[in-house]
């Protein structure tokens, strides 16, 4: 019989302990540990391998005979996926993709196993039932979401099932080259006593499906929940063994859908990558400054358009501000999708090093798109916008800003300042504000933009509003 007992976890970190703690001695805080039954695994038990004798017995190798190659990756059809994997799958890889309720998870992994029409998919739900997951296959299907030569619904093969070893014995009969999970919350083991999405189960099926792919070679997606705060449910320590971590972000009430990478190890973490929600499934967004950019019939005052960069692809965001008189006794500071501590830092260069009164004003500021932007070049996007809004100033809608503002109320120069030019230029746009302070000149006589540099906050508001 194999061996039974209690240890405690953290909910927060997943720290094992074999007492009960007040205090988490890893991430500090306070009533997070849970009492779990665990069973130890019995020598010699195998999960998914016909025989036990297959496994490869590994080595202590010199790092300098090790052979170096690069990595071969498995290209999608999708290209925002393979933009934000860091070009594609990777054979082996344990991605984890998270996201709200109804966000497209599994739409767009059920996408994906449609579009793979070359390898053999495995789809496990544990959430829906079989006639379910075909009724959305069909819709992708009939209303051609998936590109030519697309595989139809009866290519892919489903597994409803909760069972991590009913799971194993399915893929020892399918061999599949891609297997996806939806969820991970939802599977057990039964080498633990404990319920499906406690920290426990969590922990030993996502070692379970991680052994899998590393020894196999076979690359496996699963589907994760998110707590109320936003982040991925379970223990910290699931994050740390996959080798990719997905957000899926987006409102349920807006179109547009951006899949960020926060890990990576076979790639960058700063790429996104942008969907819209349709009738028929998920569209890619090849352009996404066009849909980050309102149209207006007029120009109106205190919109402006920045230029930032998110990894390797420059967009351009329209930044709404408004600047009325405070009606209560503290004024109201509210940004959305821009860090609140850094509004209140251009608040006070504003008011310190141009003159502008905005201790008695209510300030809000907003990101269209319902986009997050973390890139100081947009700081002079805001200060103009937070201005034109406070002076009832328009500003062209033509005109566009990518430059750093430091606490002197100089422009501080900021990176790949070529792409944004190209970028605004690409989109039509015929002016564009950067500071003098860039590394490598830019050539006017090479771009038909119009691009003024300039090294103070206030030469730029001279030049714009006289």
């Amino acid at each position: 019989m194999p061996k039974t007992k209690t240890l405690f976890f953290c909910q927060n970190c997943g720290h094992e302990s074999p007492k009960w703690m007040g205090k988490c001695p890893s991430c500090n805080q306070w009533n997070t540990f849970a009492e779990e039954v665990v069973t130890k695994e019995p020598a010699g038990k195998t999960n998914w391998r016909t025989d036990a004798g297959s496994k490869r017995l590994a080595k202590p190798t010199p790092l300098h005979e090790v052979e170096s190659g690069n990595e071969i990756r498995l290209a999608t059809p999708d290209a925002e996926l393979n933009r934000v994997l860091g070009g594609g799958i990777v054979p082996g890889s344990l991605i984890l993709i998270g996201g709200e309720p109804g966000i497209g998870k599994s739409t767009l992994m059920l996408q994906l196993a449609l579009q793979l029409n070359h390898l053999n998919v495995l789809y496990v739900s544990g959430e829906e039932s079989e006639q379910q997951i075909k009724m959305r296959a069909e819709r992708l299907v009939l209303k051609g979401n998936t590109p030519p030569g697309a595989r139809t619904v009866s290519g892919i093969t489903l597994f409803t099932e909760t069972n991590t070893q009913n799971i194993f014995l399915a893929i020892r009969e399918t061999k599949p080259d891609l297997v996806i999970i939806d969820s991970i919350q939802t599977l057990y083991s039964d080498l633990l006593d404990s319920t499906a999405g406690s920290i426990g189960q969590v922990r030993q099926c996502a070692g379970e499906l991680m052994k899998f792919a590393k020894e196999t070679n076979t690359p496996v997606f699963l589907v994760g929940h998110i707590t109320k705060d936003g982040m991925l449910a379970g223990p910290k320590v699931l994050e740390h063994m996959v080798d990719t971590v997905l957000q899926f972000e987006g409102d349920q009430h807006l179109a547009y859908r951006i899949l960020r990478t926060t890990k990576n190890r076979f790639g960058s973490t700063s790429e996104i990558g942008i969907y819209e929600m349709q009738g028929s499934g998920l569209r890619e967004v090849s352009n996404p400054s066009e849909i980050l950019i309102s149209q207006k019939d007029a120009p109106v005052s205190g919109a402006t358009i920045g230029a930032t960069i998110e990894g390797n692809r420059p967009l351009l965001i329209e930044i709404q501000s408004l600047v009325s008189p405070a009606s209560y006794g503290t004024p109201q500071r509210t940004p959305t999708g821009f860090d609140h501590k850094r509004l209140n830092m251009l608040l006070a260069v504003l008011e310190k090093r141009c003159g502008f009164r905005m201790g008695t004003q209510d300030v809000f500021v907003n990101m269209a798109g319902g986009i997050k932007v973390e890139d100081p070049a947009i700081d002079l996007a805001v200060c103009v916008s937070m201005v034109s809004s406070f002076k009832e100033l328009p500003v062209s809608e033509k005109t566009c800003f990518a430059a750093e503002v430091g606490l002197g109320g100089e422009l501080r120069a900021v990176n790949r300042i070529d792409q944004r030019i190209a970028e605004a230029e690409k989109l039509g746009f015929t002016k564009i504000y950067i500071s003098k302070y860039n590394q490598k000149p830019v050539d006017n006589k090479a771009v038909k933009i119009d691009v003024r540099s300039f090294g103070k906050l206030t030469e730029v508001f001279q030049d714009l509003f006289g």
